[in-house]
């Protein structure tokens, strides 16, 4: 299977949001996304950049918080096997776990992966004008190559912050908050919008 620049950088943007690598056998892996339900258009949007690789229609779940009792609504959409994958796989999750790589720029190829990334992990304050981008539970080093990753292939500079029990988290000034604007812009997910900086 022949991926563009494009669809591979868009692959890794999931994969560095909310998307799971799933092993199926020893060299194939496939691809989750779930989202909750009333961000549906997002998933569909994300699908529909790899049309080779997901086919049929997203479906709907339901889970209830134990501790809450309250039921949250979810869409998840699974994509085919695939030994690309598997070999995204191998960089992604070298320990059975997902890890940001030491050489993460050179997958970066393209703005969608940013955008994709942000608009899964990124806030935006409203109040400041700032932006922020939640990295999860990463090691300190994972998360300063990310930092630097995201510098040296978009020009967009970062303050890394500890948010304790959140994991580290990228600060963007309102200046660097402008430049994110940009890279959203060109990938338009209406549902997606209150993402973007600086949006009245």
């Amino acid at each position: 299977m022949n991926l563009t620049k494009q669809q591979n950088a868009a692959i890794v943007g999931m994969i560095l949001g909310d998307a799971y690598l799933q092993p199926t056998g020893k060299k194939n892996a496939r691809l989750r996304l779930e989202h909750r339900a009333d961000h549906k258009d997002y998933l569909i949007w994300k699908a529909g950049l790899l049309p080779n690789l997901f086919q049929g229609k997203p479906v709907f779940l339901d889970r209830v918080h134990p501790k809450t009792k309250m039921t949250y609504h979810y869409v998840r959409q699974q994509s085919n096997a695939s030994p690309v994958l598997g070999k995204i796989r191998t960089i992604f999750y070298p320990n059975g776990r997902k890890m940001i790589p030491n050489n993460l720029e050179k997958f970066l190829r393209d703005t969608i992966a940013f955008a994709i990334w942000f608009y899964d992990d990124g806030y935006y304050y409203r109040r400041d004008r700032c932006s922020y981008l939640y990295l999860g539970r990463v090691s300190k080093p994972e998360a300063e190559i990310a930092r630097s990753a995201i510098e040296k292939k978009f020009g967009i500079k970062s303050v890394l912050n500890d948010k304790k029990n959140k994991g580290f988290a990228l600060y963007f000034s309102r200046m660097e908050s402008e430049k994110i604007k940009e890279a959203l812009q060109k990938y338009d997910v209406p549902v997606m919008a209150y993402k973007i900086p600086l949006t009245p």
